[in-house]
C-alpha cells in the first residue's frame, strides 16, 4: 500500500491547516447524467494547444517506444496501461508476462492486478455515497459510527473529513498489514480494535498518510450501511459500473484468481510470490482489471455518471476532487481521497499504490476528461516501479497537455544561500509509528537536507533517476523548485527557524518535521555506541590469545577483575538484545510477511529479553567504570571503561525511546 511509509525508501512535521478550497468546475453536473460506454472506437485528437494531438494510434506509438524498454531495464515482468478521454477508453494494452513460467500476456481486459491503495479510491467513494444520502458526516466525531472509541488529541476528535485528508493524526501501523497466509487475515472490525494507533499530531493540522484510518472508514461504512465492505463496493459501485472482474474479497472468488497475474521481485528470477492478503482491506486489497478500472475513472471524470448510471451525484464528486486540505506553502494539497498532482496548468488528482509486488498510478484530469491508470507487477531493481510511473505520468502531460509555467523569479543570491542554512538539517517524517518499538526505524533513516556551496539544497530522501540527490533552487521566499523537473519544496518558518518542509510528490501526505539537536546526533551516538560494544567483545578473545601467546599473567584480581570480565559478558548480551531487535525492524521491513500474528511471541520475547539486558548491563558498565577509575588501571583502561559505560547508558536511553524496552506486540 501507498509508500508502506514509503516506508523504508517504499518512508516524513507543524502548523494549522488552511480552510478548504475551492477549484472552479467548468462543466454542469447535468452535462454528464448519460456518459457513453467505453470503447476504443473514440480516435478524435484533444485540444492539445503546443502539444501532440491525444489520439490512439499516437498514444499506443509513444507508450510501445517507452514502456517495454523501461519494464526490461527495470526487471519488471509485466504491465497494464489504459488511457480515458472524453468517456470512451482510448487506449488499453497490456506489456510483458502475467505468468512468466507460463509465458501468459498481460491482457487488459482479463488479466487483474492488484492496485494497492488506489483501492482507497473506492473506500472515500463509497463514504461520499453515504454523505450525500445524509448518513454521514464529514466533521462529526468518528466514534458516533464506532463500536469503539478513538480517544480525541488536544481537546479534538477525528472526522471524516480528517481521514480523508489524512490529518487524522495516526502514527503509522504496520502489524499484520501484508500477509501470505490467508488465515492470517483478521476480519476488519477486530484488526481495528485489536490496537488503536497513538495520535501524535493534532487533528486537521499535519499530513500523516494513514492506512489504519482509512480501514477505519470502511469499516464506518460497514456499519452504517448494514452491508459487508465486500458487499457495499460490489453493490454501489462495480455493480453500476460493470466491473465484473474486480473484487476486494479475500481469497478471491476463484473465477477471478484463475486470472490473477502472478506478483515477482524480478522478472529474471522467475519465482511467483504468494497472493497478498492484507488485513486493513479497504486501504488496499482491491484485485481489478485495467478495462474494468477505466470504468471507474471515466465515473469520475463525468462527476460520477458511466453509461447511463451514476454512482455519486454532480456536485457530490465536485466536492471530493475540488476540497482541498493545504500542507505547506503553496504545494499540492490533498482532496477528499485524491492527491492534487497538477501540472502543465492542467489541474490533475491521482493516487498511487504499492503493495509489495504491484505498483499502480492512477492519474486524471477533469478539466481535459483524460485519465491515466497503470500497474506493473514486479517490484523490479533499484526503485524501478517509481522512476517508470513518474516518468510515464510527466512524460503523458508534457506531450499531450502541456503548458507554459511561470517564468521562475528567484531569490537574490545572499538570500539563497541564508535561506539554504536555515532548512539545512535533520527531519523526521510525519508518517511514522512513535509509541511502539518500529520507531527504531525514526532512528535509522532521518532525512537531511543539505545547503550546497552554489545556494541550492539537496534533500536525502529526494533522489533523480539515476540515484543522485537532485537539487533544488529556491525560485521564491522558502519555495524551492528541482532543476530537473517542476517539483517544488516548501518550508514553514516561525521566528526565523524552519520547523518542517514538504516536497512534491509527497506534500499531500506527509511532512518533514525538523529533529532536536539531540534527536539528530542519535544516529551517530547510536552506531558509535555499537561499535564500542562490538570492539568491547571482541576484544575479549583476542586479549585471551595475546597473553597466552606471550604467557603474560591476567593482571587484575577482586572486585576489579569481577567487573571486567562480568562487564564484557553485558557487552555481549546487550549488543545482541539491541542486534536482534533492529534486525528484526529490517527484516519487517524488508518482507511485511514478517509483520503477521504468528510473530507476537518472537517480539514479545525479544523486548522482555532487552527488558532485562539493557538496564542490567548499564548497571553492570557503570560499575566497572567505577572500579577501573578508582583502581590502578592504565589511563586507557580507565578511558575505555567510561566510554563503555556511556554506550550502554545510551543505549539503555534508546531502549526506552523507542520502546525497545517493555512487553506486547502493537506496532
Amino acid at each position: 500500500m501507498r509508500g508502506i511509509w514509503m516506508m523504508a525508501g517504499l518512508l516524513g512535521l507543524v502548523l494549522a491547516h488552511a480552510a478548504p478550497a475551492q477549484v472552479p468546475d467548468p462543466l454542469p453536473p447535468e452535462a454528464v447524467e448519460a456518459a457513453p460506454a467505453p470503447t476504443q472506437a473514440q480516435e478524435s485528437p484533444s485540444d492539445a494547444g503546443d502539444g501532440v494531438a491525444l489520439t490512439r494510434a499516437d498514444a499506443e506509438a509513444w507508450l510501445d517506444g517507452y514502456l517495454p524498454y523501461a519494464l526490461a531495464a527495470g526487471d519488471i515482468a509485466g504491465a497494464v496501461v489504459v488511457v480515458v478521454k472524453d468517456g470512451r477508453v482510448l487506449l488499453q494494452k497490456g506489456y510483458g508476462y502475467a505468468d512468466v513460467a507460463e509465458r501468459t500476456p498481460v491482457d487488459p481486459a482479463s488479466t487483474l492486478f492488484r492496485p494497492g491503495s488506489v483501492s482507497k479510491l473506492f473506500t472515500w467513494t463509497a463514504v461520499m455515497q453515504l454523505v450525500e444520502q445524509g448518513k454521514l458526516d464529514l466533521d462529526a466525531d468518528v466514534n458516533q459510527y464506532l463500536d469503539f472509541e478513538i480517544p480525541p488529541r488536544d481537546g479534538k476528535p477525528v472526522t471524516l473529513r480528517n481521514v480523508m485528508t489524512h490529518t487524522a493524526g495516526f502514527e503509522e501501523q504496520i502489524r499484520a498489514l501484508i500477509t501470505p497466509d490467508a488465515d492470517a487475515i483478521t476480519p476488519l472490525g477486530e484488526a481495528l480494535k485489536h490496537w488503536v494507533p497513538e495520535r501524535i499530531h493534532a487533528p486537521g493540522s499535519t499530513p500523516a498518510y494513514s492506512n489504519y484510518a482509512t480501514a477505519m472508514a470502511g469499516y464506518i461504512v460497514e456499519r452504517v450501511s448494514g452491508e459487508s465492505f465486500d458487499d457495499y463496493i460490489e453493490r454501489h459501485i462495480f455493480q453500476p459500473l460493470g466491473m465484473a472482474h474486480s473484487s476486494f474479497r479475500q481469497p478471491l472468488p476463484p473465477a477471478l484468481l484463475a486470472k490473477m497475474s502472478k506478483g515477482y521481485a524480478k522478472a529474471s528470477d522467475g519465482e511467483a510470490k504468494d497472493y497478498e492478503f492484507i488485513s486493513l482491506a479497504p486501504a488496499g486489497s482491491l484485485a481489478s482489471t485495467g478495462a474494468d478500472m477505466a470504468r471507474f475513472m471515466i465515473a469520475h471524470l463525468q462527476r460520477g455518471a458511466y453509461d447511463g448510471a451514476r454512482i455519486l451525484r454532480g456536485d457530490t464528486a465536485r466536492m471530493m476532487h475540488t476540497t482541498g486540505q493545504a500542507s505547506v506553502g503553496p504545494l499540492n494539497r490533498m482532496m477528499l481521497g485524491f492527491y492534487e498532482t497538477s501540472v502543465n496548468g492542467h489541474r490533475a488528482i491521482a493516487h498511487g499504490g504499492d503493495t509489495q509486488w504491484f505498483h499502480s498510478d492512477l492519474q486524471l484530469f477533469p478539466d481535459d476528461g483524460i485519465g491515466v491508470f497503470v500497474s506493473m507487477n514486479s517490484s523490479g531493481r533499484d526503485g524501478a516501479t517509481g522512476h517508470i510511473r513518474n516518468a510515464l505520468a510527466r512524460g503523458f502531460a508534457d506531450r499531450y497537455l502541456p503548458g507554459k509555467a511561470a517564468p521562475a523569479k528567484g531569490v537574490p543570491a545572499q538570500d539563497a544561500k541564508q535561506h539554504a542554512q536555515q532548512i539545512a538539517g535533520t527531519y523526521t517524517s510525519s508518517r511514522r509509528p512513535d509509541s511502539n518499538f518500529m520507531s527504531l526505524v525514526n532512528l535509522l533513516g532521518p532525512v537531511k537536507v543539505v545547503a550546497n556551496k552554489d545556494g541550492t539544497i539537496s534533500v536525502t530522501l529526494a533522489l533523480g533517476p539515476g540515484g543522485a540527490p537532485k537539487k533544488w533552487r529556491e525560485v521564491a521566499p522558502y519555495l524551492w523548485q528541482d532543476t530537473a523537473s517542476t517539483d517544488r519544496l516548501a518550508a514553514d518558518v516561525v521566528d526565523g527557524n524552519v520547523t518542517r518542509f514538504t516536497m512534491e510528490p509527497y506534500a499531500p501526505i506527509m511532512v518533514f518535521q525538523r529533529l532536536s539537536t539531540w534527536r539528530a546526533l542519535a544516529m551517530p551516538l547510536f552506531v558509535a555506541s555499537l561499535a564500542i560494544l562490538l570492539l568491547t567483545v571482541l576484544a575479549w578473545p583476542v586479549s585471551a590469545l595475546v597473553r597466552r601467546y606471550y604467557g603474560v599473567q591476567y593482571r587484575l584480581a577482586g572486585n576489579d577483575a569481577r567487573a571486567h570480565r562480568l562487564v564484557r559478558i553485558a557487552a555481549l548480551l546487550m549488543l545482541v538484545a539491541m542486534g536482534a531487535m533492529l534486525g528484526l525492524v529490517v527484516s519487517m521491513l524488508g518482507d511485511l510477511a514478517l509483520t503477521s500474528a504468528s510473530m507476537d511471541g518472537w517480539i514479545i520475547a525479544l523486548r522482555l529479553f532487552a527488558t532485562v539486558v539493557l538496564p542490567l548491563g548499564a548497571l553492570i558498565a557503570l560499575w566497572n567504570a567505577w572500579h577501573a577509575l578508582r583502581g590502578q588501571r592504565r589511563i586507557l583502561a580507565k578511558l575505555w571503561a567510561v566510554l563503555l559505560a556511556l554506550a550502554c547508558l545510551f543505549l539503555l536511553w534508546i531502549g526506552f525511546a523507542d520502546h525497545v524496552i517493555g512487553f506486547g506486540a502493537n506496532y
